[in-house]
């Protein structure tokens, strides 16, 4: 199979991408790739270490504040599908798949001008602009949540997971004790992004002293842009800080609670292992889309949502008490969150591309 794969601008589309082209290398071992993504964002720098040949188009947002700003984005557009034409034509795919970014509208667009098929996969729960302007055209169309299929036409859309989920059940587990605290004791992991936030870290640094004396152990990633900002802080024996966790995805097979964020891999990577949850939405966000994705893994029963505004010390200890301390509950939302996870999302997808191109 000859593969065009295009996904932009951050990990959480990114890695599902890469996801879905290691297990078409798996299946078909021959197949070839060409990954496009933009010229200035994450995939220019993760794509190449990968040795996945890559190919950068200039490509920018919509300006939701400044229409007129649109114009120039549109221009770009334009050029940007010109540029994809280009491309496809010389590589000559079998498939074009996206997987989100604003540089997958361009490109799939030239892949549909070209009659190529394509099939797009909608990590969150709320479509975003790029995929809902190729939903039209897409062959197939492969959804992370349930409550997706009621917003892509009923004939092209299927259920397939986050393709993440799939490499999660792979990965070795990474021992609580391998960082120096208590296999027998409860871990739970705080991690607000990535990168971190300044309105986050100021409540986690009134939030993190309220930790002593607790029958629990807590680790608080902070992102690398705010650890510094922990340096003055109390920190109980029984917590632990770091800027940044590569493998952190290893480390919450042997955790018993997060609290984060809710992007679309973080959902997929706890459904995955099970993990029950305690969801912060970040706001900031089109479409609010993260209190969506969140509210997917409420109305089951397998997290907690606690909005930004309402994140106080007072109130995350309350959650966490609630949910250690009620066996019936944790062993519930353990449940849900797992029924919630599909552990062959890659393989799903896999299907559905080979069917498109027979």
């Amino acid at each position: 199979m000859k593969v065009i794969m295009v996904a932009g601008g951050t990990g959480g589309h990114i890695y599902p991408a890469l996801a879905i082209i290691n297990k078409i290398k798996e299946q078909e071992p021959n197949s070839e790739f060409l990954y496009i993504g933009t010229t200035d964002r994450m995939e220019k720098d993760i794509i190449p270490k990968n040795d996945i040949p890559f190919k950068g188009i200039e490509m920018k947002g919509l300006n939701r504040k400044n229409i007129f700003g649109n114009i120039k984005v549109l221009k770009m557009f334009l050029k940007a599908v010109g540029e994809a034409k280009k491309i496809i034509k010389e590589f000559q795919p079998d498939i074009v798949i996206g997987a989100g970014g604003y540089i997958t509208a361009p490109v799939l667009y030239a892949a549909h001008k070209l009659k190529v098929p394509i099939l797009i996969h909608e990590q969150n729960s709320i479509p975003g602009v790029s995929n809902k302007f190729i939903g039209k055209f897409a062959n197939k169309i492969c959804v992370s949540l349930p409550n997706s299929l009621n917003l892509f036409p009923k004939d092209k859309v299927v259920y397939t997971g986050n393709p993440r989920s799939e490499e999660i059940m792979k990965v070795e587990k990474k021992l609580k004790s391998s960082l120096g605290f208590n296999e027998k004791e409860k871990l739970v992991v705080i991690v607000m992004g990535s990168l971190g936030s300044t309105t986050m870290t100021t409540k986690l640094k009134e939030l993190i002293p309220s930790f002593k004396n607790k029958n629990y152990q807590v680790l608080i990633i902070t992102g690398n842009a705010y650890y510094d900002n922990y340096k003055d802080i109390n920190l109980p024996d029984n917590c632990k800080l770091m800027p940044f966790m590569s493998d952190l995805i290893c480390l919450l097979k042997d955790s018993d609670l997060i609290v984060s964020r809710a992007g679309a891999s973080t959902i997929s990577e706890i459904t995955a292992i099970g993990l029950p949850s305690i969801l912060v939405p970040s706001p900031f966000v089109t479409n609010n889309h993260q209190y969506k994705n969140a509210k997917e893994l409420a109305d089951k029963g397998a997290c907690v949502i606690v909005e930004e505004e309402e994140f106080s010390k007072d109130r995350i200890l309350r959650e966490i008490d609630a949910i250690f301390d009620d066996k019936e509950l944790y062993q519930n939302m353990k449940k849900q969150s797992k029924e919630l996870g599909v552990s062959d999302s890659a393989s799903r997808i896999y299907e559905e591309a080979k069917r498109i191109v027979r």
